[in-house]
């Protein structure tokens, strides 16, 4: 047991509760060096009304201190369109940080479980952070290295803390690591000429920051039908989809997002971006430090750091199994192994979504980290 009184207290979204909110985590993670803080600029704006989730969502924050000390937090998001879309009656915790005391976790977990059962909920479901279509899953296998982009990174000891609190395992989400120069570029190109033969109506067209705009009704058209049978898979709306890619345009490199189309439709879409983590990591969440200076010629293009992420790869229903997928993850292999990426990660992978899984292992990837939704019933 704790010797010293553990106070939960409550917090708004409002950008002082916010800030405080998101600092706990400097705290926990003082000493690890694989932690990459987020980038407060840009995550603050998650929990702000802009945020377009807000127009079907809530959230509650709660920090537990300690000693005059935050050494904890978690949040509860309800999202009305998943329940609606999955047939579920659940809330999401979500940003949990903790030190390594049981007593403090049960606390926050409390917290979160009697806000859930007070608004009619029978089940909790996380982590979310706030939602499937953002970052999720905690880190159980692979914590000797850094996250790359949009990925989770917890301590080790958190996987005690959850199950603790009576959370099983859910669903299982995968990371694949992929050598870039150690591709079968020569079995690829074959494959990726053979599916054009074979699908000459489609056609494979890189998006740039410039076309953007122009493009993005393909994205919003092909993310929600590619995705719509996965487990947990909830639609984004329009208005989600500007967001996102009002966050990430800043950070496209030519090549790495792809659309496949035919002269009707849409049909399959790629998001890869650069690891900007290894730039990140440096800044500590701030933009404002000299440190600024070694970030810039990421973002400007002029460096590359080791790493790239696929972040989405999905294609229709009635297109899948026809080498779309393969032709678009040959062509941005190609373009990261001429722009200098060593390793590629794919990320994260259902743990049952078998195809996704032998693709990924064609170019050569394995499967390094894993990450973990756990649920628990009210």
């Amino acid at each position: 047991m704790t010797a010293n009184p553990i106070e939960i207290v409550s917090l708004s979204r409002n950008a002082r509760d916010v800030l405080r909110f998101l600092k706990v985590s400097y705290g926990i993670y003082r000493h690890d060096p694989y932690w990459v803080a987020p980038l407060l600029m840009d995550l603050k704006k998650v929990f702000t009304d802009e945020n377009p989730l807000f127009e079907h969502a809530e959230a509650a924050l709660w920090v537990a201190t300690q000693n005059g000390r935050d050494v904890g937090r978690i949040a509860g998001i309800i999202d009305r369109n998943h329940n609606r879309v999955q047939k579920d009656n659940a809330a999401f915790f979500g940003f949990f940080e903790c030190v390594n005391d049981g007593e403090v976790s049960r606390r926050l977990f409390k917290e979160v479980m009697d806000w859930a059962k007070n608004r009619g909920m029978t089940r909790v479901l996380g982590p979310m952070n706030p939602t499937t279509n953002d970052e999720c899953g905690l880190l159980i296998e692979g914590f000797d290295s850094s996250p790359v982009f949009m990925m989770t990174y917890n301590p080790r000891y958190y996987v005690d803390l959850v199950n603790a609190e009576g959370f099983r395992k859910a669903k299982d989400l995968l990371a694949y690591k992929m050598e870039v120069a150690k591709a079968p570029f020569d079995r690829l190109a074959r494959i990726a000429e053979i599916t054009r033969r074979r699908v000459p109506e489609v056609t494979f067209t890189p998006i740039r920051r410039g076309t953007l705009e122009r493009d993005l009704g393909k994205v919003k058209e092909v993310y929600n039908a590619a995705w719509q049978d996965n487990w947990g898979f909830v639609p984004m709306t329009d208005a989600e989809i500007d967001f996102m890619a009002g966050r990430l345009k800043p950070l496209l490199l030519e090549n790495l997002l792809w659309v496949a189309e035919t002269p009707t439709e849409a049909v399959g879409f790629l998001l890869a971006l650069p690891d900007f983590n290894a730039a990140l990591k440096p800044l500590r969440g701030r933009l404002l430090t000299p440190r600024l200076l070694g970030f810039l010629p990421y973002v400007l293009g002029w460096r590359q750091p080791p790493w790239c992420r696929a972040i989405t790869l999905g294609v229709k229903e009635k297109y899948r199994n026809r080498g779309i997928e393969a032709v678009m993850l040959t062509e941005s292999f190609k373009a990261a192994f001429k722009a200098g990426f060593k390793y590629a990660e794919g990320s994260w992978i259902l743990e049952d979504n078998v195809m996704m899984r032998r693709l990924l292992e064609t170019f050569g990837g394995e499967a390094y980290k894993t990450y973990r939704l756990y649920e628990r019933a009210l």
